[in-house]
């Protein structure tokens, strides 16, 4: 079958990762064999565009069969996710100059995780949000939020109705929009002429060097190098000025832009990043080429690590039912026996099983009761937070593994 760019209609020719057949990462079943038998795979393949540089996934899922009333991913039980955007919050008012006179827009608020921040610093603020059940709760925390998705139809219409940004947030959206021309140009409307649009997505680059295909699912439609985005940017009326890299999501990078017309003059951040991009290869297609084979030797060696597990009776757990979770033990073939079960401290993952593999999640407090000999974390770029978080387990002996890029043993 051919694929063309979604972006640039390019055909496409290189692959980069094709990871089979998977359930949608976060589509949790409850657990019966009615839900099981109605469970539903999709062809999960990335390939890269050689004209404009994105990476992308040849199968568009439905983006409203995915961000439901149901979407079971809130950012507000990650502690360092908040940290984050407390850090965020302060850093932006400070450099912007943000004040009560300000009009900050948050695209894919989720629960009001970072909007709760501006709130506080009495500074006037809106959310836009596809996941009904997510804006509830964002309206309870006073975080004013709309039901909707963003592209050039809803920054039209929220500026017909007086509604101009002085800044735009989207963090971790950039890669779950499959019409990515249409959602960028919506921010060269929204902003204020002075205005300025922040985006954070991991950074294609940091998922080459660490072999992260756990961060390719359905609801990942793209995968962002800075070259790329700046591409897409200036067709929709954006131009970059500046960029910082950040630990977050295993390496990601927060762009700053602004309309096309803006005067802010570009940082040497930018040049340094454009030129380590170009030093890692990923303007070549070979780069790409070979990442197929470093996916399978990680799989290769998380089953042994199973395999041998089993032969010694060790228990083995998984703590966080994250998509890129899901994607990875699918793709590993993990089968439920081999994982007795999984924890996580969304209670709307509680009860369910993970899809695909169909192992049972119960809340954290679980790990207590049945002790595993190993606790697999697959939020892995979370490590420090749940290591701290679950210190108890050592007490009977207990150990944690990261399984990428290689199984690691803590």
């Amino acid at each position: 079958m051919s694929y063309n760019c979604r972006f640039c209609s390019t055909p496409l020719k290189t692959v980069v990762a094709d990871l089979g057949s998977t359930p949608w990462s976060n589509s949790f079943l409850e657990p019966t064999e009615e839900a099981i038998a109605r469970e539903r795979a999709f062809p999960l393949k990335a390939m890269v565009c050689s004209e404009c540089l994105l990476v992308q996934t040849t199968e568009t899922v439905p983006a409203d069969e995915i961000f439901t009333d149901g979407y079971a991913y809130l950012s507000s039980f990650s502690s360092s996710w908040l940290d984050h955007a407390r850090r965020y919050t302060d850093a932006m008012t400070e450099r912007f100059r943000l004040d009560g006179t300000s009009q900050v827009v948050e695209i894919a608020s989720n629960d009001g995780y970072l909007l709760q921040y501006f709130v506080a610093k009495d500074i006037p603020v809106l959310g836009i949000e596809p996941a009904a059940n997510a804006a509830k709760i964002a309206e309870a925390r006073n975080v004013p939020t709309e039901v909707a998705f963003f592209g050039r139809k809803t920054a039209t219409d929220l500026v017909a109705r007086g509604i101009r940004a002085d800044l735009t947030a989207a963090n971790n959206v950039l890669a779950h929009v499959p019409d990515i021309a249409d959602f960028v140009a919506g921010f060269a409307i929204l902003l204020k002429p002075d205005g300025v649009a922040t985006f954070e997505f991991p950074h294609l680059l940091r998922l080459i060097e660490g072999v992260q295909f756990d961060t390719i699912y359905h609801e990942h439609y793209s995968y962002l190098s800075l070259a790329a985005v700046e591409r897409i940017f200036a067709a929709s009326g954006l131009k970059v000025f500046d960029v910082e890299e950040l630990p977050t999501h295993g390496g990601s990078l927060r762009v700053f832009a602004q309309p096309e017309t803006g005067t802010r003059s570009t940082t040497e951040n930018l040049e340094a990043i454009r030129a380590s991009e170009e030093a890692a290869g990923l303007t070549q297609m070979g780069t790409y080429a070979k990442f197929d084979t470093r996916i399978a030797a990680v799989c290769q060696g998380f089953r042994e690590f199973l395999a041998g597990a089993k032969s010694e009776g060790k228990t083995v757990a998984a703590y966080g039912a994250a998509a890129k979770g899901n994607t990875f033990l699918n793709v590993c073939g993990v089968k439920p026996g081999e994982i007795a079960f999984a924890v996580d401290r969304n209670d709307l993952k509680q009860g369910k099983l993970l899809p695909g593999t169909h192992i049972p999640v119960h809340a954290p407090s679980h790990l207590k009761v049945a002790k595993p000999d190993y606790l697999v974390i697959l939020p892995w770029n979370l490590t420090d937070e749940i290591v701290a978080d679950n210190a108890a387990i050592r007490a009977w002996g207990g150990r944690f593994v990261v399984a990428i890029p290689l199984v690691r043993i803590i």
